[in-house]
């Protein structure tokens, strides 16, 4: 038996620590990562064992269930599902505990060990669909300086900005009052900017500490602004937070110590160590940095909210944050409670109606669990916005019927909260829009509009409704055809903002990039356009520039802007502007009241996987992977990413114009489509593993297909082989 082939990362209904929370499905959801260093391995079957106590479990007793193991005597079943195994058993009982493990096989004899046990606990029981989720987390986070700037005036760094409050050990001689300030921005190397403008966070609030030596926590008071009635409060059994990097206490009747003081930080569980990323661009790896950060510093609440000033998820925002999120953590059940909530409790914007559909999509992709899109096919059908549409299949707002309303559940408490209805809205704040001419046929909607009903296939067609797949099939054709008949500019090539307007915004010509509805012939003009417009938009919109240019495989303009110092970018974010969350906005100039906690401003933690190094899942649950680099001007870079199937990693070598060397690891049950670089070279021929391949040209480059689990080397150069 071999050791390095057990079982690892097992899930139960996609939680890694499902004993953290209760599992309400009757029929739960089983995976795990499948382990052989061997190249090409896939698992052939399995075993899973689920117990009523860890006694059983571990004298190998399923007495919950047994999956049953292959006979070597027989022709085999193949199984090679590792991943949302539904439970099989007798039934279980609400409010238990069970244990689960689990054994492969990659060959009649290559048979693993057992996985270390995992524990659950039911509630309530239920055959409908109700996704589990953790509790939130309190991390405390040490000082990185601590200053005394009087006998009882401290100033402290916590290093990073963080929601949460302080924790405080006073040894006093007496009773008193302290007063502690808590801040988001400098005004002097050791001072609190108590008027930082805008939303940016400053509040002093009055600790009382009685004689003798005890531990406070500093109560945090509630802000009407983000407690209404469409805001996600705080857990009841936890308590309110605050966005702040530094603190001073003044008053304090006896002197602190940098031990005596720590940030209590409030987040969604998330494994710090799951990703890795640097490369050979230092502005590159701070971008980074500063946007990982952001996904695990902005899950304070248990859902993705716009940042502090409201704490109101909205449904672009959270496209963002989940996209970011699963490329920094093998998380997905944060994204997806935020994405349901969102199905029936929606925003105003029309767009965000179809970013719905899109969440989903990238829900289905990732885990390859249909659950939540078989529960949600209704919704999601009217979220397409189909019952907005014209003769010609293009949608616009002047088709809005209360049945569509209702059918996008845009009535009662969103309604009344969103007063002035659903209206278009292209970028936000509405300077940012780059001239934008808001015409009732919106080339940015019905861009969306294509892509949601796309989605809406592979949705149809996972669930075996082939004749909604059909239909969905020929609307996404006809939305296409009328988009280049109506919405494209015959003269210059470009997309026009909106039926009968004479102006090509950015926006328009981004949205339609990455949407797909530009027609063949007309790419090439599309890109040479964004490029010369830069980013000509919002940080919201900053998702969809680069989603275009990496779809057109620009990589190099991606990465400039990528790696750009100047106003609109995210170096600004970091030397000027000094966040360590990343910004709502470019500038307070461009959005005075914007907050500095907002994941939409966050669009490299996804991007830089899946755009400039190209990691996307092909096939639902990373079943097969893409590896396209798009390395521009960079010489080097190397990442490690998590997947529902375990880490993927990706390295590269690149001396631009002459060589590309490539290195992936790959995890078992997966293969891959690798694209390498043209280069200057006419013969599409790759070294893979040290052998001579006859790739595929194709307008990406040149393919190399069916590639297996485990390490492998790719190699073309410039010139002739």
């Amino acid at each position: 038996m071999n050791t390095a082939l057990q079982p690892t990362g097992l899930m139960c209904e996609l939680l890694v620590f499902p004993e953290r929370t209760v599992i309400q499905n009757a029929k739960p959801r089983f995976g795990w990562v499948v382990n052989d260093a061997a190249p090409n391995a896939y698992q052939e079957a399995f075993q899973i064992l689920v117990a009523s106590d860890l006694d059983k479990l571990a004298h190998d007793e399923g007495d919950m269930w047994d999956s049953g193991k292959p006979d070597p005597g027989r022709v085999w079943r193949s199984q090679p599902e590792s991943l949302n195994v539904v439970y099989n058993g007798r039934p279980l009982q609400s409010h238990a505990m069970y244990c689960w493990k689990v054994r492969t096989w990659n060959g009649v004899t290559n048979m693993s060990p057992w996985s270390e046990p995992q524990t659950f606990y039911t509630g309530e029981l239920t055959e409908g669909h109700r996704p589990p989720y953790y509790p939130l987390e309190t991390t405390e986070v040490a000082p990185v300086r601590f200053v005394h700037l009087s006998v009882d005036h401290v100033f402290v760094d916590f290093g990073r900005a963080a929601f949460g409050t302080v924790k405080i050990a006073v040894d006093s001689s007496k009773d008193a009052e302290v007063e502690v300030h808590l801040g988001e921005v400098l005004n002097g190397p050791y001072a609190i900017n108590r008027m930082p403008g805008g939303s940016r966070r400053y509040q002093m609030i009055s600790l009382k500490v009685k004689k003798g030596k005890h531990t406070y926590q500093l109560k945090i008071p509630t802000d009407p602004r983000n407690t209404g009635e469409m805001a996600i409060l705080m857990p009841e059994d936890g308590f309110e937070v605050y966005p702040f990097r530094y603190c001073e206490m003044v008053g304090c009747p006896a002197r602190l110590t940098r031990d005596d003081v720590r940030q209590l930080v409030v987040h969604y569980p998330f494994d710090d160590r799951a990703v890795s990323f640097t490369s050979s661009s230092r502005v590159l790896n701070d971008v980074w940095d500063l946007c990982h950060y952001t996904m695990k510093a902005t899950s304070f609440c248990g859902y993705y909210v716009d940042g502090d000033r409201e704490r109101i998820p909205y449904e672009a925002d959270a496209y963002i944050n989940q996209l970011g999120h699963y490329a920094c953590d093998r998380e997905f059940t944060l994204a997806r409670r935020t994405h349901e909530y969102l199905i029936t409790t929606p925003t105003w914007p029309t767009e965000w109606h179809l970013y719905s559909v899109l969440m989903a999509w990238n829900d289905y992709l990732y885990t390859g669990d249909v659950s939540s899109i078989a529960h949600y096919y209704d919704d999601l059908s009217a979220k397409t916005l189909s019952g907005l549409a014209r003769e010609d299949g293009l949608i616009t707002l002047d088709n809005l019927t209360d049945s569509v309303r209702e059918a996008i559940h845009f009535t009662g408490k969103s309604a009344a909260h969103f007063k002035s209805g659903i209206r278009d809205i292209v970028d936000w704040p509405q300077v940012e829009r780059d001239g934008y001419d808001m015409c009732a046929v919106n080339s940015v909607v019905n861009a969306l509009h294509h892509r949601a009903l796309v989605c809406l296939v592979q949705f149809a067609e996972a669930l075996g409704k082939g004749e909604d797949a059909k239909w969905y099939r020929n609307r996404a054709a006809r939305v296409k055809q009328a988009f280049a008949e109506k919405l494209m500019d015959a003269v210059t090539g470009l997309v026009i903002d909106g039926e009968g307007s004479g102006h090509s915004a950015l926006h328009a010509n981004i949205f339609a990039l990455a949407c797909g509805v530009v027609p063949d012939e007309n790419i090439s003009r599309v890109v040479a356009f964004v490029k010369s417009r830069g980013m000509a938009c919002s940080v919201y919109v900053s998702q969809m520039v680069l989603e275009a240019l990496y779809a057109a495989g620009a990589g190099e303009d991606a990465l400039s802007l990528l790696t750009a110092t100047g106003e609109r970018s995210w170096a600004h974010m970091i030397y000027d502007v000094g966040t360590t969350i990343a910004l709502e906005a470019w500038d307070n100039r461009l959005k005075p009241n914007q907050d500095w906690n907002h994941a939409w401003g966050a669009a490299p933690a996804g991007l830089i996987p899946s755009g400039l190094m190209g990691i996307r899942p092909l096939k639902p649950g990373f079943e097969k992977v893409l590896i396209y680099p798009q390395p521009g001007s960079l010489s080097w870079a190397d990442i490690v990413t998590p997947t529902v199937r375990g880490s993927v990693r990706v390295r590269f070598n690149h001396e631009p114009g002459r060589s590309f060397h490539l290195e992936i690891d790959l995890p078992g049950n997966t293969s891959a489509r690798v694209i390498m670089p043209r280069m200057d070279c006419a013969e599409p021929i790759v070294i893979v593993d040290g052998r001579r391949v006859m790739g595929i040209k194709e307008k990406e480059g040149i393919v190399v297909d069916h590639i297996g689990s485990g390490r492998h080397t790719f190699e073309r150069f410039a010139g002739s082989f």
